[in-house]
């Protein structure tokens, strides 16, 4: 079984930092992509950043310039450094990694995705 875990939230004011950790814990073959997902109520869950095994890594326009995605294969880690926070922000941050895991026949599987349970960001003065 997979399973991730984030740690980080918490309650900054506008212009603060946090930075978000994900570990993934569990029986796996391969970590292929790992990212940040973020949704307030009654919306619908989007895309923050995410970076590939092979390092390439993308933004949402929204945090261009303000927050920056890192991975630390060998820990199996992924964080997420959030500057210049807006209220805007927001929101039930959840990790997400696409892992090809390992089947019932014993080989590793197409990547699946799994999710972190979230950890709540608050920006507000």
């Amino acid at each position: 079984q997979v399973h991730l875990e984030e740690s980080g939230g918490g309650l900054v004011q506008p212009g603060g930092s946090l930075r978000l950790s994900c570990v993934v814990s569990g029986r796996f073959f391969r970590i292929k992509r790992m990212g940040w997902y973020r949704q307030t109520s009654g919306k619908e869950r989007e895309l923050v950043a995410s970076i590939t095994g092979d390092g390439l890594i993308s933004y949402a326009d929204s945090v261009k310039g303000r927050f920056t995605i890192s991975r630390e294969n060998a820990k199996n880690l992924v964080s997420l450094q959030m500057n210049s926070l807006k209220p805007e922000d927001t929101a039930i941050y959840y990790c997400n990694a696409d892992i090809r895991a390992y089947g019932v026949n014993g080989f590793p599987t197409d990547g699946v995705d799994y999710w972190g349970k979230g950890t709540l960001v608050t920006v507000s003065s």
